[in-house]
């Protein structure tokens, strides 16, 4: 069984508040001992309320630098682009002092192409990560692990060498790309945000399955952790 630090909230909004507030401290904390500090975040809808309310905790923004966990292979001003969520909702008022490092290469047609370019912007970054966010979908997946994805096992390997990879799965939509498992356990503080019964039920049923069950991808994350993953859950 997976060792888990769960907090619970009644709401998204009081969940959103103490996510930030957490997030915040890992940040300073990482600008405090080596100056600056390093954050990877996720997409989707659920982290609206979390990235408004941590932009505007107080923080020496101009010395963090955010990137993002996974992204879809579209361009930045798509709707479906996870970047243009972020820039939309986190990277606003103070914190648009962040600096970005995006997962998307612009220019290029697949994430197969551009791989290596993303692979080498991310090398470049101060890792590790300070804190790190993860979201999961009903269907067990987190970041860009989907059942059925044709790098599942690579990407989800905890002994591979890669950064990052491009995923392609039923359940993704456009083809992605994605921070590898050793990629996210390299972070200080990993936390998932989930929210409603069902991924609460999905997320006990991971927790009890090998850290290998590729039917649960988020079970390569809670098996392999270095510590507990900080669970942050509202109905």
């Amino acid at each position: 069984m997976s060792t888990l630090d769960y907090q619970r909230f009644a709401d998204g909004a009081q969940l959103a508040e103490a996510l930030a507030v957490a997030v915040a401290d890992n940040l300073a904390q990482g600008i405090a001992t080596r100056g600056r500090a390093l954050l990877a975040v996720s997409g989707g809808k659920t982290p609206l309320r979390f990235f408004h309310a941590l932009s505007q905790r107080s923080l020496d923004w101009n010395k963090v630098v955010v990137t993002l966990v996974d992204e879809r292979w579209v361009p930045a001003d798509d709707a479906r682009s996870n970047e243009a969520f972020v820039r939309a909702n986190l990277l606003q008022g103070a914190a648009a002092a962040a600096g970005f490092a995006p997962l998307y290469q612009a220019g290029i047609a697949t994430p197969e192409e551009g791989v290596h370019a993303v692979a080498a912007r991310i090398a470049m970054l101060d890792l590790p990560f300070d804190a790190l966010v993860l979201g999961m979908g009903e269907d067990g997946h987190t970041a860009s692990f989907f059942p059925g994805g044709d790098k599942l096992a690579e990407a989800t390997d905890p002994h591979g060498d890669a950064l990052v990879l491009p995923m392609r799965a039923p359940g993704a939509g456009e083809p992605r790309i994605t921070l590898t498992l050793p990629a996210i356990l390299d972070s200080r503080a990993i936390y998932l945000h989930i929210e409603g019964e069902r991924k609460r039920e999905v997320l006990e049923s991971a927790r009890y399955v090998a850290a290998t069950n590729r039917a649960y991808p988020i079970s390569a994350v809670l098996g392999n952790a270095h510590a507990p993953v900080r669970v942050y859950w509202c109905p």
